[in-house]
């Protein structure tokens, strides 16, 4: 179901000259910002949604502002590439705007969906974002002490895997029905969608903007990204058999990615991110 739902994001994603760049270490400075700023925007709306409905018993269980909230470190790094002026610098993106808008929506009408968006992100950035991070710190020289990358340090977070673990169980914890669960798959679904409109976007852009191309020679194998390919740690493995013990149609997807490794970065943080949610809607 899940990997059916995300088939069309997905081929999208394969496309994606942007995320195909920055896995090689080819990262134009000017789009790097770009990207900051949609960043920005999509955590300012979710985290300002996720404060107002800080109390909701669905949001209340996973509310670790201190722990994860991006807002202030993206600050932090658009003041680094733009300067001190920055706020009157950059400006919300039509590729960005139907997210933003989208999670403003759910946060006033339904917010038991923001849980998904929560969820997809911040466990995002935990997994794949500190690769990311990497590559993007070499391939644009950035300082070693972390300036115009806040946005990938969890400064309150000792242990990403333990924490990682404490969010999921909290998760396991939230009073649910089964008709709900399925709208928080979908709504994860969803989100996935707008990240490959933001990086849609970001292709565009990238053709108009002449500027040099920093080739940092960085990459990552597949091996690095899925552990060696062991289809025991395909992120769809425990999902699936924790329903049918079938674990075949579930890893397709993440197959796909092992035979088009250009996107594989971006992909399986968010394939294991919607996995997680596949594997706790059969719980």
């Amino acid at each position: 179901m899940l990997a059916e739902g995300t088939k069309e994001s997905h081929d999208r994603a394969e496309n994606c000259q942007f995320v195909k760049d920055f896995l090689r270490g080819r990262i134009q400075r000017e789009l790097f910002k770009r990207g900051t700023e949609a960043l920005y925007f999509v955590y300012s709306a979710m985290e300002e949604e996720i404060e107002k409905n800080k109390d909701h018993p669905s949001i209340a269980p996973i509310y670790f502002p201190t722990e994860l909230h991006r807002r202030e470190a993206l600050g932090r790094d658009l003041e680094y590439f733009y300067g001190e002026d920055w706020e009157s610098q950059i400006s919300l993106s039509a590729g960005t705007k139907p997210y933003v808008d989208r999670i403003h929506e759910v946060g006033e009408k339904d917010p038991v969906l923001l849980v998904a968006h929560s969820y997809t992100r911040y466990m995002g950035d935990l997994s794949g974002g500190q690769i990311l991070k990497k590559v993007a710190q070499r391939a644009l020289k950035l300082p070693s002490t972390g300036e115009g990358l806040n946005f990938y340090q969890f400064e309150g977070i000792h242990s990403h895997k333990g924490f990682k673990q404490l969010y999921r169980s909290r998760m396991n914890e939230l009073e649910l029905d089964v008709e709900t669960k399925e709208r928080l798959v979908d709504e994860s679904n969803r989100a996935f969608g707008f990240n490959m409109m933001v990086f849609t976007e970001l292709d565009g852009i990238g053709k108009t903007i002449k500027e040099e191309v920093q080739d940092a020679g960085f990459g990552h194998s597949h091996a690095e990204i899925m552990e060696g390919g062991d289809i025991n740690k395909c992120p769809y493995y425990a999902a699936k058999m924790a329903a049918s013990g079938n674990p075949t149609y579930a890893c397709q997807l993440a197959m796909m990615l092992l035979r088009h490794p250009p996107c594989q970065v971006a992909l399986a943080a968010w394939v294991a991110v919607l996995a997680g949610f596949a594997a706790w809607y059969f719980i």
